[in-house]
């Protein structure tokens, strides 16, 4: 009975901390250089599918994965980064200061010993429509930026595998 009441209190636990949904927000971006962007986004699955990502722009994300046969085996979003050595960080930020010239940028922290790549694809106000965009790799424990120099509302990120250096 104890077990079983330990193995109940660990999954709680575990439960508490991951984070399946965010939460409804209004999202507002520059959507150009004199027409601004807004929406409701409602209460959603970070992840459509298994290890599909929808990550939003002014999201900032803490994934904590599995491995297994150095294969990503699971991924959730987790509100604090308690496992650093398998805890991917994502911010996804656009910066308007000059609307002339908007930049929207992606951070990719890579907590792994082997070089980790996804796909990616782009939803922006001018496209309406879904794009696939250009990822470069993420190095073992460094972090890489992609810029974009026009607005995006989201991305999806998948695919996620480990490759050679």
């Amino acid at each position: 009975m104890r077990k079983i009441l330990i193995l109940l209190s660990v999954f709680f636990f575990t439960l508490s901390f991951s984070q399946e949904k965010r939460k409804a927000f209004t999202l507002e971006i520059a959507a150009d250089e004199t027409h601004q962007y807004k929406m409701d986004v409602p209460e959603t699955p970070y992840f459509v599918k298994e290890k599909i990502l929808q990550i939003y722009c002014g999201e900032k994300l803490f994934i904590e994965c599995e491995i297994s046969n150095d294969t990503i085996s699971s991924m959730k979003v987790v509100e604090k980064n308690e496992n650093p050595t398998k805890t991917i960080e994502i911010d996804f930020i656009q910066n308007a200061e000059d609307r002339k010239n908007i930049i929207t940028m992606l951070s990719v922290t890579n907590p792994f010993q082997k070089d980790l790549i996804y796909d990616a694809h782009m939803y922006t106000p001018r496209s309406q429509d879904w794009v696939k965009t250009s990822i470069i790799p993420v190095r073992s424990k460094l972090m890489a930026y992609e810029t974009w120099g026009h607005s995006i509302i989201t991305l999806v990120l998948d695919n996620w595998r480990f490759i050679e250096p």
